[in-house]
């Protein structure tokens, strides 16, 4: 506390003097020690060696001096909730709060020393309200805070001991009320009062003082204590009253009081006044005695003391309170503790196991527990210095020895140190083991503890004490097997494997596979118990410890079974006969396969497949799968649906070997039912399980294994059931549109089996429809023939073929006319005219003449219809013709100022051409661009009609240049001014003379051929405008002038000519036309270079 007051007797401060040095104290007891505890088992089971090393001991008190220089000479010291009050000769009291140990409150008391002697300062749990007492009886009264005391001029007496209300004053902290409490007299009175520092004009700080109680021998009383129980609802009271030579105990019911100003103790003491109390008396003479108690939750407001020490003239009396107890001696298990030296001590003090003893010179702590002394220390005493006593914060549980001259607190350190080995002599293990701090302490514990129970026969208990300490292992397991409890031996080697370190893999190996011998003897030895006592004796309990045994052996197996060779558990169960456990081990293992093993040996097909069902080896699955199918089809089948990561493909052999088993024709294939599953419900696609199912429902249910010959008779129709509606629901490949199943496979086994609706329905899916049909006919089923006959829908010709074929089979080998006819009546590709050839010679019309009759008559309206068809296409040409003839009337309105759409220069200055859309063009542009959007062909024709034109109207040499330039043609206004040079062909192929003919035609034809197709460079437009414009027989570019055309055949040519070239030309609006021709084309055509884009 305050640590700048203190000083330690270890280390002297530089400012102090002693009379003599501090002796050397040496301290006897069960040190701390390194020792941990061996949790593994060595080689051979010992344990291995305990360290030697021992800790530095740390004493059970320390005794230290507190730096302060009194004033004057100390009377009296009380220390609680931190709060220190001290009484000075001078009649000063000096308050010391040691949470702020700086701030040191000097309070006089305005008295004479002569007039008032200090004899007693009494303070409150709380530390707020503190009473001086003096010897002349004069009393005052100080609170927190105040400056000044003020006197209790009610109090007249000399007060020896005050019990406070500990639970009211500690629970409500900013109360300025004392509450309830109750004052001993030196003349043996007992009084109950209340004091309350608030400050009232009207009221005094005594709020009463009331007179409960007279001690008959009118003693001192120099202890008192009360306290109010249960905690949570006070119904009773205790109040200990101690004399220097009697403990007085009052048990009774407190006052119920309806505010803080009531009366508690009137009618408990009133109660004894005729009877006396429980009084304990001891001999002696001394004037002093102190009563002390200690609790072990102090600081809290609502908790009981636990044990009470008494000072005696004999000894310190002691015991611990009982507050369950209905008598009123409350105090159990009372003793007399003799003083270790001769003299009384001055003052007591109790903490949890000791008794401190303050003598004039030393100071001592006796054990409460054995009453042999634990510490003795001397007192660094000056001269003439007295001690005065020893005070106690019951709150914070902190001792102090005062003197005249000197303050000491006592430190409690290491109070603990020795109390395991106490509770260890007393054979209190398991209180000793709570205070065993370190590891060697916890291991002799445990091992006296161990040594006690097995000596009480307690052996269960021995082996698990035994199996936590350092006893070796040798030595328990003898001891164990030398009193035949083997049950305990058992125990102790569980316990012993728990706290092996699983890096032990040897020991821990060893230690499982004994105790597995150690279950599967005492199962054993249970098992002949009840076979030998069930005649005579009720064996429900043998048979119930036999189930838990095998529980625990169970139990042990899961967890430990990476502990154990499996091989040597396996001898060993199946040594003792255990199936059950051996089983169970297999299972823990996941050994899976042994179990399956065992109970397919034993015939047990349902428990093998709800194994395999427990498990995730598909492995199992396929190795016993031909067992399991042959003897449970139904369950195993349904295993392996719930399995879908099963393989098929290695399912095969299973399956083949169920279908050589006979079988109940009845009963449904359950191979089949798998196989279905697999392709229709998972989407299965290999051939081979397609197969495989086919060749199931080829084969007759009642088929023996051994019949592999083929079939004469057919099979019945309801046996082709099953196999037509696979075959016509089997999935096909999405590609080539073809079952995954092989069709000359299936075909062959069904014509082994004399599957004819099979064979017809496989040959229609090879597409060989003839064969079906034909098949179907030699089987005499006209209906299948049918049905196959219509399947080529998109060959209507081969339906045709079919459908005669039938007919043919109808007519020829039924000879049925009636027949026939009605055949005639289930499709619309044959006529009676078809089937006729098929009759015979001498069959009688009369037969089929309505029929003819019939045919004649749809004949006759057929071709009414043709008629009137053909009347409407006629008269739908004649409207197209007038409708073009129209066209060709059709004029448009143009102005005079009206452009050329492409060269911009004035419509009306030369032939011209306008659309719909209003857009204009001169027929030269037009012609220009109408060319660079047409497709090849029709440029190509447009170069034979020039080309035509050119030669029909020439009688000369043909003058290129005035082609070149059209405007020195006659009829041509030379007012005219082309937007651009335009020249002809040979002008690009550098033909720029005359030349004669055979070396202009090489030179011109080279010059194509180096050209390529460059189709739209031959198209010349002045040209070909001045050709298709002019009018007959007038010839442009030819002589001086033109010539007519000889001949009325040649003039219809050229108009026939021309006509078609303008039809190619202005057929639509080039540049609505462009639009659309143009949107794979490029907005910069290659070779131009674009310049907009240029910053």
């Amino acid at each position: 506390m305050f640590d700048e007051y203190v000083e330690h007797a270890s280390a002297p401060g530089a400012g102090l003097t002693y009379g003599a040095s501090l002796p050397q104290v040496q301290y006897e007891g069960f040190e701390a020690s390194p020792y941990e505890q061996e949790t593994g088992l060595t080689e051979g089971f010992g344990v291995g060696d305990e360290l030697n090393a021992q800790a530095s001991v740390t004493p059970l008190f320390e005794l230290a001096r507190v730096q302060y220089t009194l004033p004057a000479p100390l009377i009296s010291l009380v220390v609680c909730s931190d709060v220190l009050s001290m009484g000075l000769s001078n009649n000063v009291i000096v308050q010391i709060e040691l949470s702020r140990s700086e701030q040191v409150n000097k309070i006089p008391i305005p008295r004479k020393p002569s007039e008032f002697t200090i004899h007693k300062l009494f303070l409150d749990p709380s530390g707020r309200h503190l009473i001086v007492t003096s010897l002349q009886g004069e009393n005052w009264y100080l609170y927190r805070g105040w400056k000044k005391p003020k006197q209790l001029k009610g109090f007249k007496m000399v007060i020896e001991s005050i019990a406070w209300n500990r639970a009211a004053l500690l629970s409500s902290s900013h109360s300025t009320s004392t509450r309830e409490m109750l004052i001993g007299s030196r003349n043996g009175t007992i009084y109950e009062a209340m004091l309350d520092a608030e400050d009232d004009f009207f009221k005094s700080q005594e709020r009463y003082l009331q007179q409960v109680f007279t001690l008959p021998e009118r003693h001192p009383v120099t202890g008192i204590r009360f306290d109010l129980f249960p905690p949570s609802d006070p119904r009773r009271a205790l109040v200990v009253v101690t004399t220097p030579s009697r403990i007085y105990q009052f048990v009774g019911v407190p006052d119920r009081r309806s505010d803080e100003s009531g009366r508690v103790f009137s009618n408990l003491f009133s109660s004894y006044r005729d009877n006396a109390p429980k009084i304990s008396e001891l001999p002696g003479n001394i004037d002093h005695s102190e009563l002390h108690v200690f609790g072990p939750n102090a600081d809290q407001a609502h908790s009981l003391p636990k044990n009470i020490a008494w000072l005696t003239a004999p000894g310190v009396f002691h015991g611990s309170l009982n507050f369950d107890s209905t008598s009123d001696d409350l105090i159990d298990g009372a003793q007399l503790l003799p003083y270790p030296a001769s003299d009384v001590p001055v003052s007591i003090a109790l903490t949890e196991f000791h008794f401190i003893l303050l003598y004039p010179n030393q100071v001592m702590a006796v054990s409460s527990l054995n009453e042999h002394l634990a510490y003795e220390e001397g007192l660094p005493l000056k001269p003439n210095e007295v001690v005065r006593g020893l005070t106690a914060d019951p709150v914070r549980n902190t001792f102090w020895v005062y003197t005249d001259q000197s303050i000491f607190e006592l430190g409690v350190t290491n109070e603990h140190r020795d109390v395991w080995g106490i509770y260890l002599e007393q054979g209190k293990y398991d209180i000793a083991l709570q205070y065993a701090k370190s590891a060697n302490h916890r291991d002799r514990v445990i091992s006296s503890q161990a040594h006690a129970f097995f000596d009480e026969g307690r052996y269960f208990q021995a082996a698990q004490s035994y199996a936590q300490c350092s006893v070796s292992f040798e030595e328990v397991t003898l001891k164990f097997l030398d009193a035949s409890e083997r049950d305990a031996l058992r125990t102790y080697l569980i316990a012993r494997l728990e706290r092996t370190h699983r890096s032990d893999l040897s020991q821990r190996m060893m230690l499982a596979t004994w105790l597995v011998e150690f279950y599967l003897s005492k199962c054993n030895e249970l098992d002949d118990l009840v076979a030998s006592e069930s005649v005579s004796h009720d064996v429900q309990n043998l048979q119930t410890e036999r189930s838990i045994v095998e529980d625990d052996l169970r139990q042990f197996l899961d967890i430990y079974k990476t502990n154990l060779e499996p091989n040597t558990v396996y001898e060993l169960i199946q040594g003792h006969g255990r199936t059950d456990i051996y089983l169970h081990y297999a299972t823990v293992l996941g050994d899976f396969e042994r179990v399956v093993e065992h109970w397919i040996l034993e015939e047990e097909w349902l428990k093998a497949i709800d194994i395999i069902n427990r498990q995730s080896n598909l492995d199992l699955y396929y190795r016993f799968a031909p067992v399991l199918i042959r003897h449970a089809p139904k369950e195993t089948v349904d295993s392996w649906l719930r399995q879908p990561a099963l393989d098929p493909i290695r399912l095969v052999p299973a399956l083949l070997s169920f279908q050589h088993i006979p079988r109940d024709p009845l009963s449904p294939n359950q191979a089949v039912r798998y196989l279905n599953h697999i392709i229709f419900e998972r989407g299965y696609a290999s051939p081979t399980i397609h197969n495989l199912i086919v060749t199931f429902h080829v084969s007759s249910p009642a088929r023996s294994a051994s019949s592999t010959s083929a079939i004469s008779a057919p099979a019945h129709p309801e046996d082709d059931g099953p196999l037509l509606r696979f075959l016509s629901t089997a999935p096909s490949h999405p590609l080539t549109n073809k079952p995954y199943y092989d069709l000359d496979y299936a075909l062959r086994l069904c014509k082994q089996a004399g599957r004819t609706q099979a064979c017809v329905h496989i040959y229609s899916k090879m597409g060989l429809y003839e064969n079906s049909v034909d098949l179907a006919l030699e089987k005499g089923d006209l209906e299948l023939a049918k049905i196959n006959a219509d399947m080529p829908e998109d060959d209507e010709q081969l339906r045709k073929k079919l459908w005669l074929k039938i007919a043919k089979y109808v007519v020829q080998d039924k000879q049925d006319i009636k027949m026939a006819m009605r055949f005639l009546e289930n499709t619309e590709l044959l006529k009676i005219e078809d089937i006729l050839p098929f009759f015979p010679d001498f069959v009688v019309i009369d037969d089929f003449k309505e029929e003819i009759c019939t045919a004649l008559e749809g004949y006759s309206a057929h071709i009414e219809e043709l008629k009137k068809e053909m009347d409407e296409s006629t008269q739908n040409a004649e409207a197209i013709k007038q409708d073009i003839a129209a066209l060709q009337k059709r004029f448009l309105t143009i102005n005079a100022s009206e452009k050329c759409s492409v060269c911009g220069f004035s419509l009306l200055t030369r032939q011209f051409y306008v659309f719909p859309c209003q857009h204009t063009f001169h027929a030269d542009c037009l012609i220009g661009l109408t060319k660079e959007y047409l497709p090849a062909h029709a440029l190509r024709r447009i170069l034979t009609l020039q080309t035509e034109l050119v030669k029909a109207t020439q009688k000369g040499p043909l003058d290129r240049s005035s082609i070149t330039n059209p405007s020195l043609l006659p009829g041509t206004p030379h007012s005219r001014q082309p937007t651009s040079q335009r020249t002809l062909l040979s002008a690009n192929f550098g033909i720029g003379a005359p030349l004669n003919g055979t070396r202009a035609a090489n030179s011109l034809g080279k010059n194509l051929l180096s050209a390529g197709d460059r189709l739209r460079d031959l198209i010349i437009p002045d040209a070909l405008a001045s050709v298709v414009t002019a009018p007959a027989g007038w010839i442009p570019g030819i002589g001086a002038g033109s010539r007519k055309i000889k001949g009325e055949k040649d003039t219809e040519k050229v108009e026939r000519l021309r006509k078609e070239l303008e039809d190619l030309l202005a057929a639509s609006c080039p540049l609505c036309e462009s639009v659309v021709a143009g949107l794979d084309k490029p907005f910069v055509q290659p070779g131009e270079v674009d310049s907009s884009w240029d910053l």
